[in-house]
């Protein structure tokens, strides 16, 4: 708006703009003040900028770091039955020079080391479905080749999974990946044979992917997430669902195509799409609500959103004490607990129903709806609402505080957009998808990943713990 414009305006238009103008820089100063630590925003967003970290969302446990008395470590330890023994002994005496041999050793002290052997050219194994003629009848009759041997010429097992591991597992990209096999192991690969691999992977056990899903659902407690996804140029949704002992990931075009046939409790970061689904019960992600009220006090410097931090910290140190223990949370703390959060409540909303109201942003004009709030006065509205989910891992032993492990889960899945820089098509994501719910699932499992990978899929359904 230029200076012309301007002198047309009244005096009230004019502070009307001012006040709209205030609003929007403060909001906008807000947004500078945002980062992973205060705010959802991922920690590559921070850039050069990342702030140090000085402060743990976490409460104090007044331990000292590292291991605590008790902790068993994990150490290299020596064997009883090493591979190679070499002998050294001493050719000359120390004192007087005299020539020592073998046969006048006294004692030894011994030294291990564990190394990897030396690379070996492949094994190469033929086999030979030999034909028989019948001495009766005078018919031929072949053998026939062991399941698996199926081509003239072609790798074995336990490359296609030692492959699969580091495409899926450790993300490696495809050229990267044939030049390690090439260097390690003289195995030349072409990305052909490696999405080859990776395709007849994924179809084999889909059937298994089904059937994690299907526990997951059924479980009692399941963690829910969802994150963008680039697939041939687009954005794409990646669906998460995971216990302790599973993990389900779903590729998806829509972001709100969530679970069927859900039951028990979800977790979740409070997206609202996820209170649309019928018959289950909400546990919200309180690390996601550290994260904001940190904003509001280091930013708009709430008092309310301090004493709320302190208390839901308090509230997770006794409920993980508690779980540790295998006892409930006592009913006189947890209605302590509840009475000091109502109070926190009434405060702070006490103390936004006395803030001006907020000017509507520039060139809204007049529109029907609700006058805006702060961000603060939101959030108070959102932990008043939803408080029995804000607060349902104090009174279920079964609830964890917060959402991380679905965000743990996905995530390694945003590490290998950011190798590759995306999927080239669905086909290829949703690939990728059943072969990550296989490994993942497998490794909370405690299962050996490239025994798993050459498995059955139908002794592996058969294996699973779904708790």
């Amino acid at each position: 708006m230029d200076r012309a414009a301007l002198d047309q305006l009244s005096r009230d238009d004019l502070i009307a703009l001012l006040l709209a103008q205030q609003a929007r820089i403060a909001e906008l100063e807000r947004r500078l003040g945002l980062n992973s630590r205060n705010s959802g925003k991922p920690p590559s967003s921070d850039g050069l900028k990342k702030p140090p970290r000085v402060r743990s969302l976490r409460e104090t446990t007044g331990k000292q770091t590292g291991g605590q008395p008790g902790h068993p470590g994990k150490t290299l330890r020596r064997t009883e039955t090493p591979d190679v023994t070499i002998n050294h002994s001493p050719a000359a005496c120390a004192a007087c020079g005299a020539a020592l041999s073998e046969a006048m050793a006294t004692d030894h002290i011994a030294r291990q080391m564990f190394d990897l052997p030396e690379p070996k050219p492949l094994i190469v194994t033929e086999h030979r479905a030999h034909g028989c003629r019948c001495g009766a009848c005078g018919a031929q009759t072949r053998a026939a080749f062991p399941d698996g041997v199926s081509a003239p010429v072609q790798y074995g097992p336990r490359i296609s999974a030692f492959v699969l591991y580091l495409l899926h597992d450790q993300l490696l990209p495809e050229k990267r990946l044939a030049r390690l096999m090439a260097d390690l192991f003289g195995v030349t690969l072409a990305a052909a044979t490696i999405a080859r691999i990776s395709r007849e992977c994924a179809t084999r056990y889909a059937g298994f992917v089904d059937a994690v899903r299907a526990l997951i659902a059924a479980a009692a407690v399941k963690h829910l997430d969802e994150t963008g996804f680039r697939i041939g140029g687009r954005t794409q949704w990646l669906h998460i669902a995971s216990t302790l002992r599973l993990t389900f990931y779903r590729v998806s075009p829509k972001r709100g195509s969530l679970p069927a046939n859900v039951t028990g409790i979800v977790v979740h970061d409070h997206w609202k799409p996820y209170y649309t689904m019928t018959g289950v019960r909400h546990a919200l992600c309180n690390a996601h609500h550290l994260r904001e009220l940190k904003a509001l006090v280091e930013i708009e410097k709430e008092d309310w959103a301090r004493r709320m931090q302190r208390l839901l910290r308090r509230a997770c140190h006794a409920s993980n004490l508690a779980r540790e223990q295998g006892v409930p949370l006592k009913p006189g703390l947890i209605a302590l607990l509840e009475r000091c959060y109502d109070t926190i409540l009434a405060d702070g909303l006490a103390f936004h129903e006395t803030q001006p109201a907020l000017a509507r942003a520039l060139g809204t004009g007049k529109r029907r709806g609700r006058p805006p709030r702060r961000v603060g006065h939101n959030l108070l509205l959102r932990l008043s609402t939803r408080k029995t989910d804000v607060l349902r891992f104090l009174t279920d032993p079964l609830v964890p505080f917060s959402n991380n492990l679905a965000e743990r889960d996905g995530r390694m899945m945003k590490v290998r957009q950011k190798i590759s820089g995306g999927f080239r098509s669905m086909e290829g994501a949703m690939e990728f998808a059943v072969i990550r719910s296989l490994l993942s699932t497998a490794r909370k499992q405690g299962w050996d990943i490239l025994q798993t990978l050459n498995a059955n899929p139908n002794r592996l359904i058969a294996d699973l713990r779904a708790a």
